[in-house]
């Protein structure tokens, strides 16, 4: 009996319900993209609220890097600053001022990777899965240079954005430095949009190499041979346990409204934040839109949380090494008699006695 129990215990140690957060749907990207934008704009004479709310986006909620906005609109948003503030690398600027903590988890498990090319391997796996789903990704390795190509998928290929381009290629230029170590170089760099000649010199300091025109490819190119560097921070037990969440997350394709909204009440349980408008920005939605589309499916948001509480509460009175103060502080109750109160209604007993029956 006590194996038994330890089993239970180790598998509940190494187990999640579900993603720890909402992911985005297809044609989404994470708010991270716009860090810095605020003090960009005002650097450079705009009014960035003013902007974000002409294309219809909550300039507080930019503030959130889990917040989801519409790739599309994100590179209107960037073209209409390059052309308005009159700077044509705007998307470069940008990136300047941000870090590669831009992409989120996979910065993470880039960062613990074993090696140069494992990182790359890991970049390119994971983005779409919780950055965006639009990001197209490639490793073309040569004898001598390699290169990491980037664009959009076919969601977004008909969409001029090349100030988005410029972002996403000076991040992934900062990610390769970090796990490439102090002496990694760029070999060069290719940008398929037509770059003018004034710009050519600013982008080659930025990146720290050449630029070479390559029609139709975005690419970071770098010596074949660092594809088996050791990457100097690494970490194998971080690297494994990040590993095996996002794969999990990979396979597990929550993409319907329905799901996603699941992932986002439970992530907002212990901030409490658990409501439809906070649910609906995170998902990129107004909460009008929200409800309507759940009531399209027969459902209430209220009906979906009160499901979500009630299997998060018996998956974690399941395990025996939590008090019952700590799983109610988990569902985002600031007492345990309030908890008790809502599980007895839920469930017709008391959360003890759930716990013993389970026993």
């Amino acid at each position: 009996m006590m194996e038994e129990a330890s089993g239970l215990e180790h598998n509940a140690f190494f187990s999640l319900s579900g993603p720890l957060d909402a992911l985005p749907a297809e044609g989404q990207m994470r708010a991270a993209n716009f860090n810095g934008f605020h003090d960009l704009v005002y650097r450079l004479g705009g009014d960035s609220r003013g902007i974000l709310a002409r294309f219809g986006i909550d300039p507080l909620a930019i503030n959130d890097p889990d917040y989801f906005v519409d790739c599309r609109t994100l590179g209107s948003v960037f073209e209409y600053c390059s052309t308005r503030l009159d700077k044509s690398l705007f998307g470069l600027e940008l990136a300047a001022l941000q870090s590669p903590d831009v992409f989120g988890l996979v910065t993470a498990i880039c960062r613990a990777a074993p090696t140069f090319g494992e990182a790359i391997r890991c970049f390119i796996k994971y983005v779409p899965v919780v950055h965006s789903p639009v990001s197209n990704l490639e490793l073309v390795e040569g004898v001598e240079t390699s290169e990491l190509r980037f664009s959009g998928n076919s969601t977004v290929q008909d969409f001029d954005g090349c100030q988005i381009m410029f972002e996403a290629g000076l991040l992934i230029a900062k990610l390769l430095r970090e796990v490439g170590g102090l002496t990694f170089q760029p070999s060069y760099v290719s940008f398929c949009d037509v770059v003018m000649h004034r710009d050519v010199a600013e982008i080659e300091r930025h990146f720290g190499c050449s630029l070479r025109k390559t029609p139709g490819v975005n690419a970071i190119a770098f010596p074949t041979r660092m594809l088996n560097y050791p990457v100097a921070n690494s970490n194998r037990q971080l690297f494994l346990l990040l590993e095996g969440y996002l794969d999990s997350v990979h396979l597990a394709t929550r993409r319907s409204i329905v799901e996603r909204l699941e992932d986002s009440i439970r992530s907002s349980f212990r901030s409490g934040n658990c409501s439809v408008d906070w649910c609906a920005r995170k998902l990129g939605l107004s909460p009008r839109v929200l409800r309507i589309q759940l009531s399209q499916l027969g459902l209430k948001f209220s009906d979906v949380v009160e499901e979500q509480r009630v299997g998060m509460a018996t998956e974690h009175l399941d395990r025996s090494d939590l008090s019952l103060d700590e799983v109610a502080f988990v569902l985002g109750y600031s007492e345990q008699s309030s908890f008790g109160r809502a599980f007895k209604r839920w469930t017709g007993i008391t959360p003890q006695t759930y716990r013993e029956q389970a026993r």
